[in-house]
């Protein structure tokens, strides 16, 4: 994917460095995130997932010694955030939604306090509502390559993807179903909440095409190859695919993510229409979601 020259978010507070700990704990507004439940599945451990890139270190603002590689990562990451910006306040102009307040990216090591509760590497990114905040371990881009064999480089379709899904969530918010599923999530059993999770997760999924679909048409930054990436990303993350590489069997009444099949349809339809309109997982059947 190519951002060569492109501006850096300011929207990005990096509190690298300054973690609370590293207790593995399941929670976060979105559910159990991929590097929580790869780990947690696998019987991994945690550490796996915060295990730094050796070679030469980088001083933070803050003291945190990164490599040069976590630099590279996190500079992506804030163009990245910026790209969400610049398109999503496009779109919102457009349809006519309003001004588009941005979230925050926030880089941290191990855990962090968010206004959801203690957010942690094991979740995986995670968006909160509660501050309208983008939550990003930068290690968990290892656990990607390492764990999954997801391609591509520190600058590639795939990583932007599961940055670009947590954005989703904020446009999900914005757009009020957030706030709608959760609360009817609480009010029924885990099975049928589970369900109201997937599809707020497809559509996340969905709105990461959709801004890749702007991305591409606004700056040609996206090849064939950078799509299959990103699709070979949503296939390796579907929770059947998760849950059969690590027991050899899956649940269905326990996905909170949706199927392989799933996340790539939807990211791909976003990416194919561009068009917002298309943001139905709440309105289709479970046989043709």
């Amino acid at each position: 994917m190519r951002l060569d020259g492109r501006r850096e978010s300011e929207n990005v507070e990096d509190r690298r460095g300054m973690g609370t700990g590293t207790k593995i704990g399941l929670g976060g507004i979105g559910g159990l995130i991929i590097a929580g439940l790869i780990t947690l599945l696998m019987g991994g451990n945690i550490g796996d997932v915060l295990q730094q890139v050796g070679g030469s270190a980088i001083q933070t603002e803050n003291g945190h010694e990164a490599t040069a590689e976590e630099e590279e990562l996190a500079v992506f990451a804030s163009q990245v955030i910026a790209s969400t910006e610049d398109i999503w306040a496009q779109i919102f102009k457009e349809y006519g939604i309003g001004q588009y307040p941005a979230p925050t990216l926030v880089l941290y090591t191990g855990a962090t306090q968010t206004a959801c509760g203690q957010g942690q590497a094991a979740m995986g990114p995670f968006y909160c509502s509660g501050d309208q905040k983008v939550y990003l371990d930068l290690a968990f881009f290892q656990t990607m390559d390492r764990q999954l064999g997801v391609k591509g480089d520190n600058s590639s379709l795939a990583k932007a993807y599961v940055i670009a899904h947590e954005v989703g969530h904020h446009i999900e918010y914005l757009m009020g179903t957030l706030d709608k599923a959760h609360r009817k999530m609480q009010a029924t059993n885990q099975t049928n909440a589970n369900k109201y999770s997937v599809r707020l997760e497809l559509m996340a999924d969905f709105y990461a095409g959709v801004w890749a679909h702007y991305e591409n048409r606004y700056f040609n930054s996206i090849s064939d190859r950078d799509l299959q990436e990103a699709i070979d990303c949503a296939q390796k993350i579907g929770d059947d695919y998760l849950q059969k590489r690590a027991q050899g069997y899956a649940q269905p009444e326990s996905f909170t993510h949706g199927t392989s099949a799933q996340r790539m349809k939807w990211f791909k339809l976003g990416y194919q229409t561009g068009d917002v309109r298309r943001a139905t997982t709440f309105q289709e059947s479970d046989a043709t979601l």
